[in-house]
């Protein structure tokens, strides 16, 4: 069996669910369609970023900024979704830059010192985009008093919340499904800022599939866009549309990395 890791969005629970019925609705159509060997569950014991360069990949979700740093031309894009939530426009997406709730300050500006959170550097949420919208403000290198890095957005906004950090980057769909399903853990929250668009969390294959499988693969998402029976699911992941974005749609993600460094800021510090 090949490898299918869909875990980019997985939390809250009803979203965990409702991309297994994503999945077992694709796995049974790739089946019929004469592709044997998808899986019949998706793999959870394979870490997001290690399933990316697995040979066996047959589908899992990346980051924009991985894909155009590290995994262009070792993966093939099969297809970006298009997420119903703010921030969203299409198959691009922003981060909203958030602070506590009952914290002072009122633009970007004003953080200068301040304590950040990022989910990981080669983030595109969390770190790129976020990067781009402090690199004006930077002096030195330097505009954070210190960056501490979390391991996932969740985590990011928790550490906002409870006082760990003062501020942080998170992709608006994460931010929407969390406020969605677990309102509690934004209510301390606010949004300060938006960083500007770039293109989504693109879904890749390994870069041995066959046209063919590629072809089946696109056809299973776009399927389950269509399908009646996975109405409740795609409403419960704000998942309206799947487009194909070619590599050169990416390459803005990559402007916003040399922006940054143009103006002396490399990395977030």
């Amino acid at each position: 069996m090949r490898l299918a890791s869909i875990a980019m969005y997985v939390a809250p629970p009803p979203v965990l669910e409702a991309t297994r019925s994503l999945w077992t609705f694709v796995q049974v159509y790739l089946q019929r369609a004469g592709l044997p060997d998808a899986p019949l569950q998706l793999d959870q014991s394979v870490a997001h970023d290690a399933a990316w360069l697995r040979p066996d990949l047959l589908l899992a979700q990346t980051c924009g900024y991985p894909y155009v740093t590290r995994l262009r031309g070792r993966v093939r894009l099969v297809a970006t979704p298009i997420y119903d939530l703010p921030g969203c426009d299409g198959p691009l997406m922003r981060s909203f830059i958030i602070v506590h709730q009952a914290s002072a300050w009122g633009s970007l500006k004003d953080l200068r010192g301040s304590r950040a959170a990022i989910n990981s550097p080669d983030s595109n949420s969390g770190s790129n985009l976020f990067r781009a919208e402090i690199a004006p403000f930077a002096e030195n290198g330097r505009f954070f008093s210190e960056v501490i890095e979390t391991g996932g957005h969740g985590a990011s906004m928790d550490a906002v919340s409870n006082g760990q950090a003062d501020v942080a980057a998170i992709d608006c769909v994460t931010y929407g499904l969390i406020k969605r399903f677990d309102p509690q853990r934004v209510s301390n929250l606010r949004i300060l800022a938006q960083t500007k668009p770039g293109p989504g969390l693109p879904f890749v294959t390994a870069a041995a599939t066959t046209d063919r499988e590629l072809g089946l693969l696109r056809e299973a998402l776009l399927a389950a866009i269509a399908e009646p029976s996975l109405a409740s699911a795609r409403d419960t992941l704000s998942l309206s549309d799947f487009v194909q974005l070619a590599d050169a749609d990416y390459e803005p993600l990559l402007d916003f990395e040399r922006q940054a460094a143009t103006r002396g800021y490399p990395r977030i510090a």
